[in-house]
């Protein structure tokens, strides 16, 4: 069926004590815990805290989102509500480093989630005196109370009897993201979803410490975004979907919205409008933009290649233009998607001057470019990002990317792409870049999956969600989890520290959380679920 949204925040909440942890001394070896993705160093030593029935939480106002998503999850574990003031048992400190002022929600300025590893380092100390989060920016806070929140235990009989007696194991974790880049893409395109499912999406991926959702809102089936202007985009290009359902689009106030929940759990929106191909949504609504002045018909099926702008005109300049300063307008991160990929109708001269121009108005409103891979092959202005997602073929273009001195978002399609099929059997999704069950999610390294191309080169990790069989929020979360999560810790962790085995062990004790929120994940094989 259909989700229909709660409040969101509750969810956020509630998400954020996914894994039940039993304390233990000695080491991260010798201690059970479910903490996904597995922090960069743990060590479990001494005794650990009791949380009391009055507890309080210290955080400076910076941090105000993230204390208040910590109590919250208190409250959902133990059943009774921290206060926030001086001298608290719980503290969340902020070390220095210039931190950005506060945006929406306590977030912080545009380039404080992307702008690299150290800014979302912590440190978490929990011992028989309280507990200290300690991070130079609000952002390593907030991925500190990320990581406390999975050693709550999951809701339950604690909260059904308004019990205290939950105790945290002492810990000390020191902590850091292996790649500044760590995304979800959700394709609303093909089929559309509605603001409240999408920021349902943002808080489920958010709990892994996901920092960007790359949201695909154009293609050959939907226009799901409001430009002023030209509302032709929407009540003509934002009229179906894959099947010929209604479709739907966001409105600047929607879109907004999405952004300010997004930001609150510091996580950026990418906007893409793809370009020059995957556009007959807009050659729906505006026959200008074709080179034969012809309108199309609306295109409901899940074939690519077949449509393109006519690159070169003036009614294409005005428009992307118009679309990208509209993107640039709403959107207070620092970059904007211009696709790029799967582009067969045009000449490489005419793509090339496509791509050149696209980043040129990109860079004239104050953005950085991101593109598909196939972008690589083009003349790219410094800071453009490319997206390497094709792994049938030589990367030549991604390898063209680095040579250009330009960095890769690594989404290979047989690894990452959350619409392919876990198996034979799976009742939905794809099967063109293989069957991904979750071992083949997990076990990758992203700096040694192109000759030439190590740690250095890579930006970091996207998951990308596209929706050709996925028409409901129960169809994205089954898609998504427990894949979602294993991209999640490729992304975070240090390759020395991952192996498999201890990920499917650690994973085991999110199933209960996903089935009591109401996901509907796939029972990986590969992982013992309890119950």
């Amino acid at each position: 069926m259909r989700w229909r949204a709660p409040l969101v925040t509750a969810l956020a909440a509630a998400v954020l004590s996914a894994g039940a942890c039993s304390g233990a001394d000695g080491d991260a070896g010798g201690a059970p815990h479910g903490l996904v993705p597995l922090p960069a160093e743990v060590v479990y030593r001494g005794a650990g805290f009791t949380i009391p029935a009055d507890l309080v939480i210290t955080a400076p106002p910076e941090a105000a989102g993230a204390a208040g998503q910590l109590a919250a999850a208190v409250r959902e574990a133990t059943g009774r509500a921290p206060r926030t003031g001086e001298g608290g048992a719980v503290r969340l400190e902020l070390t220095g480093g210039g931190s950005p002022g506060p945006g929406p929600g306590g977030a912080a300025g545009p380039e404080a989630v992307l702008e690299g590893p150290e800014a979302e380092a912590y440190e978490l100390t929990v011992d028989s005196g309280g507990v200290r989060i300690r991070a130079a920016r609000p952002v390593g806070l907030f991925r500190g109370v990320q990581t406390l929140g999975q050693l709550l235990p999951a809701t339950g009989p604690a909260r059904a009897s308004g019990t205290t007696g939950v105790t945290l194991p002492g810990v000390r974790i020191a902590d850091r993201p292996r790649f500044a880049w760590r995304g979800a893409m959700l394709d609303v395109a093909r089929h559309f979803f509605t603001v409240e499912e999408v920021k349902r999406y943002i808080d489920l991926v958010s709990a892994y410490k996901i920092n960007v959702l790359h949201l695909h809102l154009s293609d050959d089936q939907g226009w799901r975004l409001a430009i002023a202007g030209r509302p032709e985009l929407t009540e003509a290009g934002g009229a179906t979907e894959v099947g010929g359902g209604p479709g739907g689009f966001y409105t600047e106030q929607d879109y907004r919205e999405i952004v300010a929940h997004a930001r609150e759990r510091f996580v950026e929106v990418v906007p893409e409008i793809d370009m020059p191909g995957h556009v007959n949504a807009a050659l729906t609504a505006d026959p200008e933009l074709s080179c034969d002045g012809r309108r199309r018909e609306p295109y409901t099926g899940t074939d690519v290649g077949f449509s393109a702008l006519c690159v070169g005109t003036p009614a294409v300049d005005r428009f992307v233009a118009d679309v990208v300063g509209e993107l640039a307008r709403m959107t207070p991160g620092p970059y904007l998607h211009i696709g790029g990929d799967e582009v067969s109708e045009l000449a490489p001269e005419r793509y090339d001057r496509f791509v050149e121009r696209a980043q040129e108005l990109v860079g004239a409103a104050g953005k950085r470019a991101v593109g598909w891979q196939e972008i690589g092959g083009s003349r790219l202005a410094p800071g453009t990002v490319t997206q390497y997602w094709q792994t049938g073929r030589t990367p030549e273009e991604a390898l063209s990317a680095v040579r250009q001195g330009g960095r890769l978002v690594m989404s290979p399609a047989s690894r990452t792409y959350l619409d392919m099929k876990y198996d034979s059997g799976t009742r939905l999704g794809l099967r063109w870049a293989g069957l991904i069950e979750i071992e083949d999610a997990y076990d990758w390294d992203p700096a040694a999956m192109i000759p030439g191309v190590g740690d250095g080169q890579v930006l970091g990790v996207e998951a990308p969600l596209w929706t050709e069989t996925a028409e409901t929020m129960d169809d994205l979360e089954y898609l998504a989890f427990p894949r979602l999560p294993a991209v999640a810790e490729v992304a975070w962790t240090p390759q020395r520290a991952r192996d498999f085995d201890g990920f499917a062990a650690r994973l085991a004790g999110h199933g209960p959380r996903w089935a009591a929120l109401g996901v509907d994940f796939h029972r990986s094989g590969a992982v013992a679920w309890p119950g």
